[in-house]
């Protein structure tokens, strides 16, 4: 079995469950489907896999799903989960027909957590450390806008502190020089799996290509191997997908988000 194989069967068997989503309010099952609500308006659409569903009863899953969400006034978005290794024929033409809309495709990238915490010094000048406290996950949140051209926003910020108020093991990590944030991602150990997410990589457009994301990841590994963590997932874009393979992870499927908005009015 490749690493890649036996990656992907650990991905399905200890991921696609209730471990994926530690920070719902709600979660509601409809077939094999996972109904989730978070805080602050916001729906997900996942699931371990569709069956033996054809196109005709994956149109009424998707039907079904969006009306329950439409049902709650407070939700104006929902993120529908694809993975590139699943059986789900129509899938794509369903959700187009029903207003949801496909984001750019990313690759799953899995890894052993010894690995990826070899010993990687940042760049000279910069300094890691974790955050909690609420002027640093704002600062974080700002940095991480501007990184990825986002307008700013509170939103962000606002979950990550409920996501802290709560507990469920998330990690805040940035990479400071001079100051000021240079750099930040999460880390989000999943219960009762050997896995830990690496999530929300950013890195300040002039600090790119200088070991700043390479030097999170392996602090974010380091604290996950000391909490019993061996395994480490990310869903990344093309830009980190090269620096996590060059660190040992591997692509083992691809996943693709579409988003449904409520329209105004």
């Amino acid at each position: 079995m490749t690493d890649a194989t036996a990656f992907l069967s650990a991905y399905d068997d200890q991921l696609r469950s209730s471990a994926e989503t530690p920070s719902a309010v709600s979660v509601t099952r409809r077939g094999p489907l996972r109904l989730v609500t978070f805080a602050g308006g916001s729906g997900f659409v996942t699931y371990r896999d569709l069956g033996a569903a054809d196109a005709s009863a994956i149109k009424r899953l998707v039907g079904e799903a969006l009306a329950h969400y439409r049902a709650d006034p407070a939700i104006s978005r929902v993120k529908w989960k694809c993975r590139g290794h699943d059986r789900a024929p129509g899938l794509h033409e369903a959700l187009v027909e029903h207003g949801f809309v496909p984001e750019e495709p990313e690759s799953i990238m899995i890894g052993t957590a010894r690995r990826l915490a070899e010993d990687v010094p940042p760049p000279a000048g910069v300094a890691l450390r974790r955050i909690s406290a609420e002027a640093d996950v704002r600062a974080m949140s700002a940095m991480a806008d501007e990184a990825f051209g986002d307008p700013p926003s509170a939103e962000m910020a606002d979950a990550l502190l409920r996501r802290l108020v709560r507990a469920d093991g998330m990690e805040l990590w940035v990479a400071e020089a001079e100051g000021a944030m240079v750099g930040a991602g999460r880390l989000e150990p999943v219960a009762d799996t050997g896995f830990a997410g690496i999530w929300g990589g950013a890195t300040r457009a002039d600090w790119r290509g200088r070991g700043v994301y390479r030097a999170l990841t392996a602090a974010r590994a380091q604290s996950a191997l000391a909490i019993g963590k061996t395994l480490i997932h990310s869903d990344s874009s093309e830009y980190s997908r090269p620096i996590l393979e060059r660190s040992g992870m591997v692509g083992v499927s691809t996943t693709t988000p579409y988003i449904w908005h409520r329209e105004e009015g």
